[in-house]
């Protein structure tokens, strides 16, 4: 998730056939926004810069928890209304009441195993969620896909994965789809009744849909209702303008969306799919890594 770079350059252009007047800046100082979800006429993310978790009414941005050591990339709502939030640097799943209150977090799976780089969530449709470790960078390959079962077991059901980050359930709960940044793919599993994940490939490559340009390095991935997947870009990528890479079902690509920023790791959708709520990075080659969330036009 974190690596130092340099010599970084602000991107202008527009967002597809809309203006650059269209977007909006609804946080102008977020340190290292990501993993965010709109929950109950709120944006909830994270800023990793500033160890917390921030809120978005539609006017102002508020903290809602904070744990310093904890290098959060993610927040979920879980079905019984408490939140969980990926703690990338303490190597753990802190877990937060409804009123913001710190609970005992997950620590290791259930044979005892630690988590390695804890990043991005995706749930499913029965109270369910996965998570993946996302190892470390580089040229090791030791992140791994975890579950979260609605009665609270976390069972690891994949390992061998490249840097794993984001993740999303298809619409009908049968596939799960897996970012592995440093191999610039997503890989596809299908999904048992049980949760379980098998029959693991590639579902698309991102070297090969931009031929000739500079390596791509996707980070999250989120499925709108029609299916269509939209990848956010790893701040790894900022050596040319970033973009969300809009995907069908069969990985054909449908558009970019770029924003003023050189880096989109994430997004989530607002009500009605009608605004993507991106996080956005202009500079990551030392803390506070300053960026911005955008509200942007979905067209």
């Amino acid at each position: 998730m974190k690596t130092t770079l340099a010599g970084l350059m602000l991107a202008l252009s527009l967002i597809g056939s809309a203006s650059a007047a269209d977007v909006k800046v609804i946080n102008p100082d977020a340190w290292f926004p990501e993993g965010p979800i709109w929950y109950h006429d709120k944006l909830y993310y994270v800023e990793y810069g500033r160890n917390t978790v921030t809120t978005w009414d539609g006017k102002t941005n508020e903290t809602f928890w904070k744990q310093d050591g904890c290098g959060p990339s993610a927040v979920l709502p879980t079905s019984t209304g408490e939140f969980l939030v990926t703690c990338y640097d303490n190597q753990t799943i802190g877990r937060i009441s409804a009123d913001g209150k710190t609970l005992p977090p997950y620590t290791k799976d259930s044979e005892g195993r630690p988590f390695i780089g804890p990043n991005d969530f995706a749930p499913d449709r029965k109270g369910g969620i996965y998570f993946t470790g996302s190892g470390h960078e580089g040229a090791v390959i030791d992140a791994s896909v975890y579950y979260i079962t609605p009665a609270g077991a976390v069972i690891r059901e994949g390992t061998d994965l490249h840097n794993g980050n984001g993740l999303a359930v298809s619409n009908d709960g049968k596939i799960l789809y897996l970012i592995e940044t440093e191999d610039s793919r997503l890989l596809a599993f299908d999904i048992a009744e049980d949760g379980s994940l098998s029959g693991r490939r590639v579902f698309l490559r991102l070297d090969d849909m931009f031929p000739g340009q500079a390596h791509i390095y996707p980070d999250g991935v989120k499925i709108d209702a029609k299916g269509e997947l939209y990848i956010g870009q790893s701040p790894r990528s900022l050596d040319h303008p970033g973009k969300i890479i809009v995907v069908d079902a069969d990985a054909k690509l449908l558009r970019t969306i770029d924003v003023p920023s050189v880096s989109m790791p994430n997004l989530a959708f607002g009500p009605g799919e009608t605004t993507l709520y991106v996080m956005a990075l202009d500079q990551i080659d030392q803390a506070p890594y300053h960026g911005k969330v955008y509200a942007v036009p979905n067209h």
